[in-house]
């Protein structure tokens, strides 16, 4: 019996670089585009490890987990390690990443998390890469969230190395993810004698073997199933137009912001400007004398398709995420989600109006 997910002809070299090209395209970049083979934590670790080591000083900018994560990586490596932690409420500014090179003008790698999914805000990487760039410093984006739902422009904006996946704005699989390397990552790659090699975190056998070599042959199996839908969530990205998909994502962070605004209930935008507010995910903050999870579990009873989640960790107490990305940057989803979070809260006694959340959602998107 034949299967059309498992009786595929293999994913030739050809193939897999015209895929590579159209993830440069998205990009807007003529930076090498390597297509990594597995979930946006490898290119994210393989990347730090590859281009970090003893001699490297870095300024580690923290406005939610992923940033958390990259300093605990960087520091393993034996980098010295200047963090920027600002509340989750917020995003940092250019100015305080200019304020942390004039403390310490030996920093040579910044990294940065553009959308925080997790936490619901945003970053201005086009003017902290202004500051990065002044420096000379090696920048690291992580744009995994961001992409599809908001600019990511690694050339304009100095961005050495940008990792995207495709599970979130894309509308894509988990299980592949990309990064471009600038020519100054590649070199800084090269002279680091504790960059992974004959690894799978390694960046530098991948260039090496794949790239360098002409992009002939492939040096492992490729994840096909994952290349293939890469491919058709590219194509549906072209078809559309980039701008398009942007504009439903923005449109659904509005409507999600103002609909949960005029449902009551107590809940308030947990990032306080719009502005730093991120278009994949909107974070709300419940009343001090409500659990977050327990609404969000109440809401997922009566449809647990719905883009809802708790704040992970010790935000599960105070936080509820609205994932309005993908699929989901929709004005049903929105609508759906709004409409459930209310009968929760009403079950908790809270005073809430989920008619006029829903009028708020569709002017918003208008």
């Amino acid at each position: 019996m034949t299967h059309p997910f498992l009786d595929l002809p293999p994913l030739t070299a050809e193939r897999f670089a015209a895929i590579e090209d159209r993830v440069a395209r998205l990009l807007g970049t003529r930076q090498d585009v390597l297509i990594t083979q597995g979930e946006a934590l490898l290119p994210l670790e393989g990347a730090i490890r590859a281009a970090a080591g003893p001699g490297t000083v870095a300024l580690n900018v923290i406005t939610g987990p992923y940033g958390q994560t990259f300093g605990d990586w960087l520091r393993d490596c034996g980098a010295t390690v200047h963090d920027i932690a600002v509340p989750f409420h917020t995003a940092v500014t250019a100015g305080q990443v200019r304020e942390a090179f004039a403390a310490h003008p030996e920093i040579d790698f910044v990294s940065l998390v553009h959308a925080e999914a997790a936490t619901g805000n945003t970053n201005p990487v086009a003017e902290i890469g202004e500051v990065v760039r002044e420096r000379g410093a090696l920048f690291y984006l992580d744009a995994v969230a961001s992409v599809g739902a908001e600019p990511v422009l690694p050339d304009a904006w100095g961005v050495d190395l940008c990792v995207i996946g495709a599970q979130k704005a894309m509308g894509g699989p988990a299980g592949v993810s990309a990064i471009s390397v600038s020519e100054r990552a590649w070199a800084r790659m090269r002279a680091n004698p504790g960059a992974p090699r004959r690894s799978y975190l390694s960046l530098l056998d991948w260039k090496e073997r794949w790239t360098d070599a002409g992009r002939r042959a492939l040096p492992h199996a490729p994840a096909q199933l994952e290349m293939l839908a890469l491919e058709a969530c590219l194509e549906r990205i072209e078809s559309v137009g980039l701008e398009t998909v942007m504009a439903r994502h923005r449109s659904a962070a509005l409507a999600t912001r103002a609909g949960a605004v005029a449902l009551g209930g107590g809940l308030e935008p947990y990032v306080h400007e719009a502005a730093d507010a991120a278009p994949v995910a909107t974070t709300l903050r419940v009343p001090s004398d409500v659990v977050a999870s327990e609404v969000v579990a109440r809401a997922l009873r009566s449809d647990p398709a719905l883009p809802l989640a708790a704040g992970g960790g010790t935000l599960s107490r105070e936080m509820i995420r609205v994932n309005h990305y993908g699929a989901d940057a929709a004005p049903g989803a929105v609508r759906g989600s709004l409409a459930a979070l209310g009968a929760a809260l009403a079950e908790s006694g809270l005073s809430v109006d989920v008619a006029s959340a829903g009028r708020a959602v569709d002017a918003a998107w208008a």
